[in-house]
């Protein structure tokens, strides 16, 4: 069941790109419509800004996630029992040793990225590191190289990546309105009733898009979660470590070293923000929730 879930995770990330990069294609579309009178300009805007993003998060993944949170690494000698907390649950995982970082952050937490289990890392913060016994740790580090082994980190740069290219053409767009690319668009358009309802049309798709692409990032980070937890206890064969975890995570303050758009990374909501009432951008899924499925494992 779990390999058949790996199998799927990387079947999703394709279904992700694909059906990212046409909402980006799309916002480009109504970009170039509205501000320059022409599709085909922001279609290959978008597509420039888009691969830009991608080969970034591609190539430097870690390197471009851990400057965003403020993590610093650091080798065996600087925290040995961090160390190898990581190195026993990348050895029972079956992948490769993942570069180790610390946030200097009060608030305890963690998360995985990179762009696949060889180009991988894990980062904890100092609050984790002193709330949290060995029992504890290794259920939050199962759970972390869960994320590495199902591919979900891969998933998550993706979506990372996309999401922030989707901001980018729309600061974009914002300018050219101030600096007189709707006033052109204005000028130049001569297409009657057609023409006003695409415009409206591409406006509410430029303010929709970016709404679009958080919360479909946000739904992709609470259906791994579920999985994650599942497999660290398969990893420790412990689930009282994690539940025990998750329940001090839960009962700590925000954090202040997290960044915004890698907030659905972590293991719990860093910004520990209300649940809406919908779910629609809940990055992460009820910790009770979670506890409760632990309790039955």
């Amino acid at each position: 069941m779990l390999y058949q879930q790996i199998a799927r995770n990387k079947r999703r990330t394709v279904y992700v790109m694909i059906g990212f990069a046409i909402l980006v294609l799309f916002i480009g579309a109504a970009i170039g419509y509205v501000f320059y009178g022409s599709y085909s300009a922001g279609v290959v805007m978008a597509a420039i800004v888009t691969a830009i993003y991608m080969a970034i998060m591609i190539a430097q993944s870690t390197q471009v996630v851990m400057g965003m949170n403020h993590a610093q690494e650091i080798s065996e000698q600087d925290n040995p029992e961090l160390w190898h907390i990581v190195e026993d649950m990348a050895l029972v995982g079956k992948v490769p040793m993942p570069k180790v970082y610390i946030i200097d952050d009060p608030s305890p937490n963690a998360f995985a990225t990179g762009n696949n289990p060889n180009k991988a890392a894990v980062a904890v913060t100092t609050g984790i590191l002193q709330r949290l016994n060995r029992e504890e740790m290794e259920g939050v580090i199962g759970h972390e190289i869960s994320h590495v082994r199902n591919y979900d980190i891969r998933l998550s740069t993706i979506a990372l990546a996309l999401s922030s290219a989707i901001a980018m053409l729309v600061n974009i767009g914002m300018r050219s309105f101030w600096w007189g690319g709707g006033r052109r668009r204005s000028n130049n358009d001569n297409e009657g009733n057609l023409g006003v309802i695409m415009m409206i049309i591409s406006i509410v798709l430029v303010i929709l898009g970016p709404i679009a692409a958080s919360i479909a990032q946000m739904a992709l980070s609470r259906n791994r979660e579920y999985l994650a937890d599942a497999s660290s206890v398969e990893l420790t064969r412990n689930p009282q470590g994690l539940i025990s975890a998750l329940q001090k995570i839960s009962d700590s303050a925000p954090m202040k070293e997290a960044d915004p758009s890698s907030a659905a990374l972590y293991i719990s909501d860093p910004f520990k923000h209300k649940r809406s009432m919908a779910h629609l951008f809940d990055t992460h899924p009820p910790i009770e929730d979670r506890i409760a499925r632990l309790e039955k494992m």
